[in-house]
C-alpha cells in the first residue's frame, strides 16, 4: 500500500459502538449515512472475522477499511481503475477489473471487494479471476448493494440477489461460508426517504431519526422481519477449496 504513513480514515471511522459512517461530509454525503453505518458493522464484523495474510483491496478508493484490516494483515496490494471517481493516493496498481487481473495465480490469502461487483460489466469473469488469485484456504470479503439508488453512473450495472451470488461463487470453486443481508425494509424505505426529501437538513432529520429508530428494539424487530426479501444488500465471506 503505497504512502501507508499518510493514510487517513475518510469513508468509515472507529466510534464507541465500532465502526460507522464518517460524519464529515466530505467522505459520506448525509443522504447516505445510514447506509453506510449499516455497511459499517457489516464489514467491519467479515474483515474481524475472516481477513489474514497478504490481502488484496480491489476497486480499493481510499482504502476505507484499513484501519480495520491493517493489523490482522501481513501486506495489503491496492488497486483500483484509474478512471476511479475517488481519490487514489494510496492505490499500488491501477487495473481493469473487468479483465483479468494482473496477479500470479494462488498469490493472496484474502481478496476484499466492497461495493465493486455492481460497477463490473461480467461480475462472473471477476469472481473466477478472484477464485485464481487466491490461495486454496484463501477467502474472499465481498459486499454489494441489492434495493439501492444507481450511483457512479453510467457504470453501474447489477443488482444480485443472494442466490446468484452463491451460484458465481460455486461456479468458481468458492464455498460460501457466510452470507448475511444488511438492512431490510424498513432501512430501505429510510434510505429511499432520506435521498429524496428536497434539502440536505431534511435528510440530516431523517438519517438521524431513522438511524436512532433502527437501533430501537422495535426498529430492529420490523427491520429483520423480511429482510431476506427485501434486503438493502449483502456481506459474503468464500473460501476458496
Amino acid at each position: 500500500m503505497r504512502m501507508r504513513e499518510a493514510w487517513t480514515p475518510s469513508k468509515f471511522v472507529q466510534a464507541r459502538g465500532g465502526l460507522a459512517a464518517s460524519a464529515d461530509p466530505a467522505c459520506v454525503d448525509i443522504r447516505s449515512r445510514l447506509m453506510v453505518n449499516l455497511l459499517a458493522a457489516a464489514y467491519e464484523k467479515a474483515i474481524l472475522a475472516h481477513a489474514s495474510g497478504v490481502l488484496a483491496d480491489l476497486g480499493c478508493g481510499r482504502v476505507p477499511l484499513y484501519g480495520v484490516y491493517a493489523t490482522r494483515v501481513s501486506q495489503v496490494i491496492c488497486a483500483d481503475w484509474p478512471q476511479s471517481l475517488h481519490r487514489l493516493a494510496h492505490v499500488d496498481c491501477f487495473i481493469d477489473l473487468d479483465a483479468p487481473l494482473p496477479f500470479v495465480s494462488s498469490r493472496f490469502d484474502t481478496v476484499l471487494a466492497t461495493d465493486v461487483l455492481e460497477h463490473l460489466s461480467d461480475p462472473r469473469s471477476f469472481v473466477r479471476e478472484v477464485s485464481r488469485v487466491l490461495r486454496t484456504g484463501g477467502k474472499l470479503i465481498l459486499g454489494a448493494p441489492f434495493l439501492y439508488w444507481l450511483h457512479e453512473e453510467p457504470n453501474d450495472h447489477h443488482r444480485l440477489t443472494s442466490h446468484q451470488l452463491r451460484r458465481l461463487c460455486a461456479e468458481s470453486g468458492l464455498e460460501v461460508v457466510h452470507l448475511e443481508a444488511y438492512g431490510g425494509p424498513l432501512a430501505v424505505l429510510l434510505d429511499i426517504t432520506g435521498k429524496v426529501v428536497p434539502g440536505s437538513m431534511a435528510a440530516r432529520v431523517v438519517q438521524s431519526l431513522g438511524g436512532r429508530l433502527l437501533a430501537s428494539r422495535i426498529g430492529e424487530r420490523l427491520d429483520r422481519r423480511k429482510r431476506e426479501q427485501f434486503p438493502l444488500g449483502y456481506c459474503l465471506v468464500a473460501r476458496k477449496t
